[in-house]
């Protein structure tokens, strides 16, 4: 490897809003996140709809034919 060129790594624990963290090697010495496996609604089976304006049952009611 060239001298020089390179970006600093460090080794930082990436954290997450649901306090869940795990350590890895970053050119950043700090990492947050709002979602993670743990907590994102996609891995953790809890998938929740916000519908504000009845969007959901409009379309269920269109194409439930």
């Amino acid at each position: 490897m060239k001298q020089g060129i390179h970006p600093e790594l460090f080794a930082v624990e990436v954290s997450c809003t649901c306090e869940h963290s795990f350590m890895t090697r970053s050119t950043k010495k700090e990492i947050k996140s709002t979602l993670c496996s743990s907590c994102h609604p996609f891995f953790t089976g809890q998938q929740r709809f916000v519908d504000t304006a009845g969007r959901i049952e409009k379309f269920r009611k269109k194409f439930a034919k």
